[in-house]
């Protein structure tokens, strides 16, 4: 069988499929994983950002979120977010999950509060990169989802989330850049 692409649809073809056709390497040549040396570099950030919002404003921002998780709208999942955004203008909004029939129209908790921040006139006070900090309260104390992720990552191209339990147990501290390497985001564009 003798296989061949016409050039239109080559370039339709995925940069890894297009490598590995047109220069013959094998695709395990081709695999990406966060390099251990930008983890440490993150790991640093992520030492001095703690130092500089303080223990006291993060451990504020927790106790924010588990009180927005009761608030919280969601009969169907049983499955409370709260969040409290921490801006750089010092200025903390506040969001919660609110459930639809439809899971696919439901408001995730940490685009409620980025959206807070949005319509308060954040984005025209401090530029497009408003986000310091989240403080995410859920049920298991897991990270945000992947769409809260991209939601987060068009408004800082990095910051703080503090993943925390519905008592207020922080059971992690990390970075976007770490829960969402190699994103898309508007810097990637330019912006």
């Amino acid at each position: 069988f003798n296989f061949f692409l016409p050039i239109p649809l080559i370039s339709l073809i995925t940069p890894i499929c297009y490598n590995a056709i047109m220069a013959k390497k094998p695709l395990n040549d081709l695999i990406w994983l966060v390099n251990p040396k930008d983890l440490d570099l993150q790991k640093i950030w992520l030492e001095k950002e703690i130092k500089r919002i303080g223990e006291k404003q993060i451990q504020s921002l927790v106790k924010l979120a588990v009180k927005q998780s009761k608030l919280s709208y969601s009969p169907y999942s049983k499955y409370p977010v709260g969040v409290a955004l921490l801006a750089k203008r010092g200025k903390i909004y506040l969001g919660n999950n609110s459930e639809r029939a439809g899971y696919s129209e439901t408001d995730h908790g940490e685009e409620s509060a980025v959206t807070a921040g949005v319509v308060s006139g954040e984005v025209k006070k401090s530029g497009r990169r408003f986000i310091e900090a989240l403080a995410v309260s859920h049920k298991l104390g897991s990270s945000p989802c992947g769409r809260c992720r991209q939601i987060i990552a068009e408004h800082c191209d990095n910051c703080v989330i503090i993943n925390c339990d519905l008592k207020g147990e922080i059971k992690s501290i990390t970075s976007l850049k770490n829960l969402f390497p190699d994103a898309f985001t508007p810097t990637s564009m330019g912006f």
